[in-house]
């Protein structure tokens, strides 16, 4: 009977991630559909770009028509549809380069770093967010509050500048900038790492004291369960409920390239490759960055809803049999 009713929730698992994945491929369509409209609507001809101002009208109409952008709209659309189905994103304008090729190429970069911000995050935001919840309203708790507002009000590019400033060229003990090995690695990960500590804080502090509160604590309390049995099995396990949505946001955020950071610290990442391609308008590279980004949005949050089926007895993926 257990085996029956495993098979029926696995096969109601598969089913819910078939579902979400043809949706995905409806979303892809929508966002190149409206990306490419946009990129094609923004000032600027990077054919100008590429051949400078001085360039003969006859060597830049030619240019227009190797590259295809002589064509209407709706004509580079289709071919460029058609050239995602053979697996392939185009050439970058500047480069000659498969924007495929450089997109692995840069990816695992971005996955350090947001590896790297997460593993800061995640066990300073939950022992902060707990100590403060345990803490109530007193003034470790309101320096910690304080804080947490003050690291959700910061922005990136600031605080990015003030630890290059302190750790790089006052005490030298990280390079300011570039992709190498962990030394590189630390500032830019402290930096992202930042705004989420802070709101892992907020969320931490506000659920514990929730769940404190509830009648379930109270019987185990009642029952003579040890505060450290109360606090790792029923307030950390709800607790991990909301969370597992805010870190999954994250670090799908993270993974699509954190644009300013990677920018600061000149960190060789999807957020920075896609933000050259913006500035010189290489329309391959921010269409084949964007699309990264969503289906690897997509597939987290994907991936965060399946935990959640898992962490919360009350959460289905499927309707029970009545």
């Amino acid at each position: 009977m257990l085996f029956y009713i495993f098979k029926g929730e696995v096969f109601a698992i598969k089913l819910y991630i078939l579902k979400r994945l043809l949706i995905l491929i409806l979303l892809l369509f929508g966002i190149t559909l409206l990306t490419f409209s946009l990129t094609k609507a923004l000032p600027g001809d990077p054919v100008q770009s590429m051949v400078g101002e001085r360039a003969q009208p006859e060597v830049i109409e030619k240019i227009r028509k190797e590259l295809g952008t002589d064509k209407d709209i709706f004509s580079q659309y289709a071919g460029y549809v058609k050239l995602l189905l053979t697996g392939e994103m185009g050439r970058s304008y500047f480069t000659n380069r498969k924007v495929l090729d450089d997109i692995l190429i840069k990816f695992p970069n971005t996955i350090k770093l947001a590896l790297g911000a997460m593993l800061i995050a995640v066990p300073i935001g939950l022992f902060l967010g707990f100590l403060a919840a345990y803490k109530r309203d007193t003034p470790a708790d309101r320096i910690i509050s304080s804080l947490s507002i003050l690291g959700l009000s910061l922005p990136v590019f600031w605080s990015g500048l003030l630890l290059m400033l302190f750790f790089s060229l006052k005490l030298r003990l990280f390079p300011p900038s570039g992709t190498g090995d962990l030394r590189f690695l630390v500032l830019p990960a402290l930096t992202l790492s930042l705004p989420a500590i802070a709101t892992l804080v907020r969320i931490t502090r506000t659920s514990v004291i929730e769940i404190a509160d509830m009648p379930f604590i109270n019987t185990a309390h009642a029952k003579g369960l040890s505060v450290f049995k109360i606090n790792s099995v029923h307030i950390f396990r709800n607790v991990l409920i909301p969370l597992v949505t805010v870190i999954g946001l994250d670090f799908g955020s993270y993974l699509n390239g954190a644009v300013l950071t990677e920018t600061i610290f000149g960190w060789d990442g999807i957020g920075r490759f896609t933000m050259d391609g913006i500035i010189k308008r290489d329309y391959p590279v921010i269409m084949g960055c964007i699309i990264i980004g969503t289906v690897v949005f997509v597939l987290i949050n994907l991936m965060v809803d399946i935990l959640y089926h898992y962490l919360d007895p009350r959460v289905r993926l499927y309707a029970p049999d009545r």
